[in-house]
């Protein structure tokens, strides 16, 4: 079957139908149950409901942009600014770290998350209607899916994972069935942060034994090891993340692209994207163009750069050529196409895990050496080679690689490092289960983070 992101007139009563039995984590009086037999007997409805699932993904509450957005302004401090927080004050409660329980956007990408899952478990609870020549790729899909949407949730909404220590902590409710009847049994709590990530690495690993090489736009095995190597550096497994990220240099199908401005703005991935939330014209666009851009680009500038950001950039590196002056003030030309791809997953990151990894480790090295693999990112960039490097080196390397495409919050924590006088542990950089949640869940009511 060909797949199309776009959703077709099967996909939407589908989803609908579906949507309404993922309410119940989200409505005071959900709806009471959904037709199992009309939408998930035939091979059809089932693949509409996977490529609805990605249709959720892309929305722009989380990965059409704005869960990169929430990472990069909870880290925020001295280099970028959020202007105009008298009108849009909620994604400000994440600059300055006074986030409530009641914040709208903190809601919408606990929701939107959640109705992922529950489309992607209603797919997993059908594959035995799936064309057997069709159900690995079905299957792998909608497991890679449920393991990324965790995975952000556990980063966002918990305190985060510390290596050598029992992770009993709360995580996030893990739901791996689907929400079709409402009753008591289906009001869940938070379930820890060591099971949580448990079940991301046991998704992932499945996925990448279904998953083909070649897919499209959507999920590969590529996908799947990429993001386990980014889930076992943030849990500090440096020997799994590298062999990870490993696989995927080695596997030859992607290569950066000789000038890094050209990854950026398209309306196709590139070689050098390993996954991306494909954005479908005219339906969805790309909430960090509408933050980080100016109205030239179809932006409203809500974030600006400061000097404290541009000055960690080597004299002559081009990745500081992104940025530029427009209205007034500095912008990132990363996201200066309102309907072009959201960059997920690279190749640079891969060898910036590898070499981080290795360099932990040390030899016998996987792959390449430190060196190496910190060369093929800092040349591209218009840097002389280096001869050597240490770990401060290869840190610097991804805050510059890597800007505003979220994952400063993430390496700060991992790092254990502090956004001025907030500690990586601090109650204040970890999100609030939304208060709705709360009000409507007798499970999770005792479970609040805490300052919340």
């Amino acid at each position: 079957m060909k797949k199309s992101i776009i959703l077709t007139t099967v996909v939407l009563p589908v989803m609908a139908m579906l949507m309404t039995a993922c309410d119940w984590l989200l409505e005071p009086e959900p709806s009471q149950s959904v037709s199992e037999e009309l939408a998930l007997t035939t091979d059809a409805n089932v693949k509409s409901v996977l490529n609805g699932a990605y249709s959720l993904f892309n929305e722009p509450g989380i990965y059409g942009g704005n869960i990169l957005r929430n990472a990069e302004l909870l880290a925020g401090n001295g280099e970028i600014k959020w202007v105009n927080e008298e009108t849009y004050y909620e994604p400000y409660e994440f600059f300055t770290k006074t986030i409530s329980a009641e914040n709208q956007e903190v809601y919408i990408q606990w929701r939107d998350s959640y109705r992922v899952i529950n489309a992607v478990n209603n797919v997993l609870s059908a594959l035995d209607v799936v064309k057997p020549a069709d159900r690995t790729w079905v299957e792998g899909e909608a497991l890679f899916l449920r393991a990324l949407v965790y995975f952000d949730l556990v980063r966002f909404f918990a305190l985060p994972y510390e290596a050598g220590t029992i992770n009993n902590q709360y995580g996030v409710p893990l739901i791996l069935k689907p929400v079709r009847l409402i009753n008591d049994e289906i009001y869940k709590g938070r379930n820890t942060v060591e099971e949580v990530y448990s079940q991301i690495i046991t998704d992932l690993g499945d996925a990448a034994e279904l998953l083909p090489d070649e897919n499209g736009i959507f999920a590969t095995r590529g996908a799947a090891m990429a993001l386990l190597a980014r889930v076992f550096l943030q849990k500090g497994d440096y020997q799994n993340a590298r062999y990870a990220a490993n696989e995927v240099i080695s596997s030859g199908k992607y290569s950066l692209l000789p000038a890094y401005a050209d990854i950026f703005n398209r309306n196709e991935p590139t070689k050098e994207d390993i996954f991306v939330a494909k954005i479908a014209y005219p339906r969805e666009y790309n909430a960090m163009t509408v933050s980080f851009s100016s109205s030239a680009y179809g932006g409203y500038g809500f974030i600006e750069i400061l000097d404290g950001h541009i000055n960690i950039y080597p004299s002559g590196d081009k990745r500081a050529e992104m940025f530029y002056m427009d209205n007034g003030a500095l912008r990132c030309g990363k996201w200066n196409n309102i309907y072009g791809c959201v960059n997920l997953i690279r190749l640079s990151e891969m060898f910036l895990i590898r070499a981080e990894c290795n360099l932990r480790l040390g030899p016998p090295y996987v792959g390449a050496s430190p060196v190496d693999d910190y060369n093929e990112v800092h040349v591209r960039a218009g840097l002389p080679a280096a001869g050597s490097v240490i770990l401060d080196d290869i840190i610097l390397e991804r805050r510059c690689e890597l800007a505003f495409e979220g994952h400063r919050i993430h390496d700060i924590k991992r790092l254990k490092q502090s956004i001025g006088v907030w500690g990586y542990k601090n109650p204040k950089l970890v999100f609030p289960v939304p208060a709705r949640e709360i009000r409507n869940n007798p499970a999770l009511q005792s479970q609040q983070n805490a300052g919340y």
